[in-house]
């Protein structure tokens, strides 16, 4: 008999809905992908201690580091301390370097883990930034700290310096001046506002192309220290100007959770590697997808991985930055931790009929991992909202 419960639907009515989807198995050891692939990974709240959950919430460490073993052992890397465990939203700088010091940390415990940490400016509060120098200084405390820690870093976009840089100059000034500090290679982050309004004409303009030819312009003038560039603008025409115009040796990262699927199998001639925010809610089907794709079977790679679009599409709808709290939301159905609850309260950003058209469209892209525990959590959920 197949499982079933009442949800929610828009005109406030609510309907039986019956799953239909088969949880993806898991495989024995960690494969191997033919693609880098990065899941940024998100923070567990502990609610039960949480005092102060807008200025310095509290983390729950045992599960917060539990679920990066649960990535790596799907053959994830990990981008650490990024948009995805709220920077700038719920974690502080001081709440990250934790973060990053106790990932590192476990994944030398780990064999064959990997992870590379968010690196930005985020302990500068944009309104205190009075010049270019101090976005350089900020960067600076940031990446000394990762790589006295042994981490390789990702440079993230700073609000700071979307504030004070007055042309794409002074974006080449701040980002050439940190790569030729860099001890090792480093990936960038090109942050669409539609993740955060404050990054709104980031690379000196508000226009696309003006803003792809500031950032070919550093990657050329520091090639050497560049690994790649992850780029998130949820337009995948877009990343693929940027990836036919890189140099030789530098990784495109594909950051559109809109795209991502083609964007990963590629065009024939070039194709993304994947640094994503949406592989933390769909780790499993994500893994045997890329695995598929790795042994050369591109129809079973789109068939897992392209059912779980329509659900991204829905978990980074817009308002675009509260995505983490769909993220969030299917790791609890998952089991991944106890609550559903996010620092700085966040859950709260998604009404119940956002989280109903999560579930169903998780079902049907076979990502409720333990059918039955998402149904008895689910019905618990709506309940709250007077769904019987």
């Amino acid at each position: 008999m197949s499982l079933s419960l009442n949800l929610p639907n828009t005109d406030g009515s609510a309907s039986e809905y019956r799953l239909l989807g088969t949880p993806i198995g898991r495989p024995s050891t960690p494969p191997k992908f033919n693609r880098i692939a990065y899941a940024a990974a998100h923070v567990v709240s502990e609610p039960r201690k949480d005092v102060d959950p807008w200025g310095r919430p509290a983390i729950d460490w045992d599960a917060t580091i539990a679920f990066r073993r649960h990535l790596w052992s799907l053959g994830f890397k990990i981008a650490e301390a990024m948009d995805t465990s709220q920077r700038g939203m719920g974690l502080d700088w001081a709440g990250a370097q934790e973060l990053i010091r106790r990932s590192l940390q476990e994944a030398r415990t780990v064999p064959g883990a990997d992870l590379a940490c968010g690196a930005g400016t985020d302990h500068l509060a944009a309104a205190d930034a009075r010049s270019i120098d101090d976005v350089i200084q900020a960067y600076e405390t940031q990446i000394e700290f990762v790589e006295k820690n042994g981490g390789r870093t990702i440079m993230m976009a700073s609000r700071a310096l979307a504030r004070v840089a007055s042309s794409p100059d002074d974006y080449a000034k701040v980002y050439g001046r940190i790569l030729s500090q860099a001890k090792d290679k480093v990936v960038l982050h090109w942050l669409g506002e539609m993740f955060d309004p404050n990054l709104a004409g980031y690379w000196g303009s508000a226009q696309f192309e003006p803003s792809l030819e500031c950032v070919l312009r550093i990657i050329n003038e520091n090639k050497d220290k560049v690994e790649g560039i992850k780029i998130s603008l949820l337009d995948n025409a877009r990343e693929v100007q940027l990836r036919n115009r890189l140099p030789e040796g530098v990784l495109c990262f594909t950051g559109d959770d809109f795209n991502y699927a083609e964007l990963i199998e590629g065009d024939g001639k070039r194709y993304s590697h994947a640094l994503l925010g949406i592989f933390d809610a769909v780790a499993p089907s994500a893994s045997k997808a890329l695995a598929s794709l790795a042994a050369g079977d591109a129809a079973t790679f789109r068939s897992i991985i392209e059912p779980t679009v329509p659900l991204s599409r829905k978990i980074f709808e817009p308002p675009t930055q509260y995505y983490k709290a769909g993220v969030v939301f299917l790791a609890w159905l998952n089991g991944h931790q106890s609550h559903f609850s996010l620092p700085a309260g966040l859950q709260s950003a998604r009404g119940v009929n956002h989280y109903a058209d999560i579930f169903r469209l998780a079902d049907k892209a076979n990502v409720l991992d333990k059918p039955d525990l998402a149904v008895a959590r689910m019905r618990h959920f709506v309940g709250v909202f007077g769904i019987e």
